[in-house]
């Protein structure tokens, strides 16, 4: 079966720190651009961060940028997004996104995949 599957969501401090999971079965993540996106309630989905497939250039949202870092790891077939600092306005689900392609332009217009989702919500 071919799909994404999302891991490490949950309820953080903020300040805290998770690091989230984009795990592919069914196909290898290799040619793939991949991208991190979020949801929150009553909001639109917005990109949060990519990461190409041709040298593993990284693009991140300006309201991520220096807390969230994303890294791929194709012999584990999974991609990464660590978050620190987190702040409530991160509160979320968070989903992961796959577009063979070897560059992120496509990946928010057009992925091939998307995963379910993981819940991650900052409060204290």
């Amino acid at each position: 079966q071919v799909q994404l599957v999302e891991s490490g969501g949950g309820l953080v401090q903020p300040g805290g720190s998770l690091r989230l999971s984009c795990a592919a079965s069914g196909f290898t993540l290799d040619y793939y651009a991949i991208g991190w996106f979020r949801q929150a309630p009553g909001k639109e989905r917005e990109g949060v961060s990519c990461i190409s497939s041709s040298d593993s250039s990284t693009y991140y949202a300006d309201s991520v940028k220096g807390r969230f870092t994303i890294s791929r790891d194709n012999a584990k077939n999974t991609v990464y997004l660590q978050m620190n600092s987190l702040k409530p306005e991160d509160t979320a689900v968070y989903y992961c996104a796959a577009a063979r392609y070897p560059t992120c332009e496509v990946v928010a217009g057009g992925p091939d995949f998307w995963g379910q989702g993981t819940q991650v919500t900052v409060s204290s």
